[in-house]
């Protein structure tokens, strides 16, 4: 049992289910920090622990938020929010394994862009992923991310979704 009452091992949200993204709590941290993709994609994004670990010790830059449908945590996100610079990077992006598919994905990274477009000067939102079987490219590029170059230090593309028509 989570600390608001829901077992998320057997609870299953609906597919009209409302999306939100809320802030991480004393009470909520266990559970998100319990959810996990599946074993074939964990090379692809680092635990939400380590992110949330991270997350604490660049608050200047890191906005986290846990990504719920209805009552039920599925998932996480974190963006380097850099408004000096004017540069918004999806740093990490996650939803559980037994959410996927179901459309939750899609309507959480919608929500991340609409705050996104209300940051100073923001003009377009960047991530980057690592190309290969099960990785997060294709859902990225569907949701209208385009490849702009690789990242050398982490053989990573550099994805870039333009919010006026070009990065």
């Amino acid at each position: 049992m989570t600390s608001n009452g829901s077992n998320t091992k057997s609870a299953m949200p609906g597919n009209g289910a409302i999306v939100t993204l809320r802030e991480i709590t004393r009470e909520t941290v266990r559970t998100i920090t319990d959810l996990e993709v599946s074993d074939r994609q964990k090379h692809f994004v680092t635990s939400n622990a380590v992110s949330i670990a991270q997350a604490y010790f660049d608050r200047e830059r890191a906005w986290f938020r846990a990504i719920y449908a209805d009552e039920i945590p599925i998932g996480f996100l974190m963006l380097d929010d850099d408004p000096v610079k004017e540069e918004y990077f999806l740093w990490r992006f996650m939803i559980d394994a037994r959410f996927q598919g179901r459309g939750f994905g899609k309507r959480a990274l919608e929500l991340l862009i609409e705050h996104v477009k209300t940051r100073p000067g923001a003009k377009c939102l960047l991530t980057s992923c690592v190309p290969g079987k099960d990785s997060p490219c294709q859902f990225y590029e569907k949701m209208g991310f385009i490849f702009t170059r690789d990242l050398e230090e982490d053989s990573e593309l550099l994805m870039c979704l333009d919010f006026r028509s070009q990065c």
